[in-house]
């Protein structure tokens, strides 16, 4: 499809962003989404759309909902993390940004919109809040999974980064859609913030009788029925009730959720298996402790657990790198800590912060990330875990003046074992 331009705004995209942002700042961001909602002529108002926020779980809730609207009949668009679709169509999200500027998700839910797509669910991020990106985007319902540090140095305070998940909550109650609803887990500590937002409509969800999480899976109560879906951990427990409490608040019969989770496959880079003999290969997006912690938790309990720990991202959240070695050192029975997405920082550097926060010898710094793989999977023996965390299904690795070098961890195990000579499963 050939994508239009807002006439006058090709010169900013070319010339003036960094400039303009600099100078002007949030009315820049301001301007650029209220002229892209009127540009693309306010698609949201065409369509049911649903927001998924928080700190974790929101790839993993929207592809839950997504899979929910697609068994009730429902011809739906999804914006996130990992993809972009639109109907029957989808491609990777190859952006490293989850909520992305610059008229993107006007222009896609216009793109939805013309091929007849009825529902659509997108992320969106406190760094999408605050430059305004969520403006002309008319919420019918706006899912809260958690809130947890994360991206305190750029908002500069952990109230601050929860303020702006809280405008994506305030705008939901200004919708102009028929019954804007607030979905809030209830069981999360910030939750009575978002309680106190005046929406016309909240539906809560928590833990419930039924709810389990072990090895094998997790199981979820819908209706009046339990319903077992082939996911780990206690977080995606959460997950499932999440697009479960939003499809009750849909009308959509539980015997439809329960289709939907039963054949849910899981999303890539969420605690992806990608080989499960001679042992237990993981591919996980965790960055933050919290999910760090959990990942960790929901892994099975027998066997040793070889660890690739991606340190965070170059320029940001320098706080939490000796806490993540911290917990990888409570967890693991071998650490080897690697390079994720350095930026303009010294990539040793951060891997040595990290470093400093495990206290017993277990850890060692091998900073190309693909020889850490390798020394990853050659240190494992039968029945044994291997976690490789931070970045998921992430496309390229993020070097110096905006280098990016083509990435995928999960490629990466593959090709490793195959010189290896271990076989896998997967």
């Amino acid at each position: 499809m050939v994508e239009k331009s807002l006439p006058g705004l090709v010169w900013l995209r070319r010339f003036a962003p960094k400039p303009v942002v600099r100078i002007l700042g949030a009315p820049y961001h301001w301007l650029l989404a209220r002229l892209g909602a009127w540009y693309y002529r306010h698609p949201s108002r065409e369509i049911f759309l649903v927001g998924v926020t928080g700190t974790k779980g929101k790839t993993t809730t929207s592809e839950l909902v997504n899979a929910v609207w697609e068994k009730a009949g429902y011809k739906t668009a999804l914006a996130s993390t990992l993809r972009f679709k639109i109907a029957d169509y989808a491609k990777p999200n190859e952006l490293k940004m989850t909520m992305p500027g610059r008229l993107f998700l006007q222009r896609f839910l216009r793109r939805a919109v013309s091929a007849g797509c009825t529902h659509a669910i997108v992320e969106m991020t406190s760094e999408g809040a605050r430059q305004f990106r969520h403006l002309g985007l008319e919420m019918d319902a706006l899912i809260f999974t958690n809130l947890a540090p994360e991206h305190i140095e750029s908002h500069g305070s952990y109230a601050a980064y929860r303020g702006a998940k809280l405008k994506l909550a305030h705008a939901l109650a200004r919708s102009r859609k028929p019954l804007p609803t607030l979905v809030i887990n209830e069981d999360d500590r910030e939750a009575k913030h978002f309680l106190a937002v005046p929406a016309p409509r909240i539906l809560t969800y928590g833990w419930r009788r039924g709810a389990e999480a072990d090895e094998r899976g997790i199981k979820v109560p819908v209706g009046d029925e339990v319903v077992r879906l082939n996911l780990p951990g206690r977080f995606n427990v959460y997950n499932a009730l999440a697009a479960a409490a939003l499809a009750a608040g849909q009308n959509i019969k539980p015997a439809v959720v329960r289709q939907a989770f039963a054949f849910f496959t899981g999303v890539a880079g969420r605690m992806e298996a990608v080989a499960s003999a001679p042992f237990l290969v993981i591919v996980d997006y965790a960055h933050t402790p919290d999910s760090l912690k959990q990942a960790y938790e929901s892994l099975p309990k027998n066997g040793r657990k070889i660890c690739v720990l991606g340190a965070t991202g170059g320029g940001r959240d320098r706080w939490k790198r000796p806490l993540l070695g911290r917990i990888a050192g409570e967890y693991c029975d071998k650490i080897f800590i690697t390079d994720e997405d350095p930026y303009d920082e010294p990539p040793r550097q951060i891997a040595e912060a990290v470093a400093r926060g495990i206290s017993k010898p277990i850890a060692e710094i091998i900073m190309d990330r693909r020889q850490a793989i390798r020394a990853a999977l050659g240190a494992a023996r039968m029945g044994d875990v291997v976690i490789i965390t931070g970045k998921g299904t992430d496309p390229c690795i993020c070097g110096p003046r905006g280098q990016k070098i083509p990435w995928s961890d999960a490629v990466v195990v593959r090709e490793e074992l195959t010189k290896l000579k271990i076989p896998g499963e997967k």
